[in-house]
């Protein structure tokens, strides 16, 4: 029994690359006609895609103040710029503890409802999903009239501040967290991992930690980039919030004062995505593997 599912393609490259996969499997060797479709639209998503980052990078070429070209003014700007460091660590930060709250939160729920109530997973579905139905605008308002005042006034210190963005952060990782983790449930026998640890004397905890979250490691790693790169890059809520250093709220600054360095930081953010991509890619290879375990299905 395979006890994790295979690393899921990432990107627009990815997912072209499946369907012509697909295209091609379907009706055996394809045609003169048909590759050339495949490979027309494969060059046309490739444009569509990298003709953007092009036209971002040939923005971020600034001039020198005395008219001779420098193609690293903006870059060594930025790159020499301390709150460019601190609102980067502060997300990346604040990231990694919405991640660490968010799979405490959505693995034990989404174990438990595959497991003992299947009838509710249509319910749990619907309230993952409620992030994209409330604006973030409207929930930190929502948080702002709830935590400023009596009796939980948390607003009022840096600490409350930072623990209500990780919350409201929290919220907007549910709809990607849960779905990840859901279809790495499903790609594993989890009662007869279950029944099998059981019968070995592991309790729900550690059924959880040393069963579970293993087996879950190319899912649990696509939910925490996904949260990640949401947390990096979100304005509104770090901005409502007085979390002005975030990084979102650093490169919406950037966007005032200057014309070209937003361009640079879109750049190095793009690249940090691509990297963690990479890492996901790398890091799943160790999780397809072949278990043999027994029990009831």
């Amino acid at each position: 029994m395979r006890t994790g599912g295979a690393s899921q393609p990432f990107g627009p490259l990815g997912v072209m690359r499946s369907w012509l996969r697909l295209r091609g499997g379907a009706a055996g060797r394809p045609g003169f006609g048909t590759r050339l479709g495949s490979w027309l639209i494969l060059i046309a998503a490739l444009v569509y895609f990298f003709l953007p980052l092009v036209a971002t990078f040939l923005h971020s070429i600034k001039p020198a103040p005395n008219g001779i070209p420098d193609p690293t003014l903006a870059y060594r700007q930025v790159l020499n710029d301390s709150r460019f460091y601190v609102g980067l660590a502060y997300s990346f930060g604040v990231g990694v503890i919405t991640i660490i709250v968010s799979l405490l939160i959505i693995v034990p729920t989404a174990y438990w409802v595959r497991l003992r109530v299947p009838r509710l997973r249509p319910l749990v579905e619907f309230i993952t999903l409620m992030p994209f139905v409330v604006p973030p605008i409207v929930l930190v308002f929502g948080l702002i009239r709830t935590y400023s005042g009596q009796p939980l006034q948390l607003l009022a210190t840096n600490f409350g501040s930072d623990a209500v963005l990780v919350g409201a952060y929290v919220i907007l990782s549910f709809p990607y967290m849960y779905r990840a983790v859901d279809t790495g449930l499903a790609a594993i026998d989890v009662r007869t991992l279950t029944e099998a640890s059981q019968s070995l004397g592991a309790g729900w905890a550690r059924i959880l930690w040393r069963v579970i979250f293993p087996n879950l490691r190319t899912a649990l790693l696509s939910g925490a980039f996904l949260t990640l790169a949401i947390v990096i890059g979100e304005y509104t809520i770090a901005q409502f919030l007085a979390r002005t250093w975030a990084f979102g709220p650093y490169l919406s600054l950037l966007g005032r004062n200057a014309p070209f360095t937003p361009a640079v930081v879109s750049l190095i953010s793009f690249a940090l995505t691509w990297i963690a991509m990479g890492v996901i890619a790398w890091l799943g290879r160790g999780s397809r593997q072949r278990v043999q375990v027994v029990g009831a299905r």
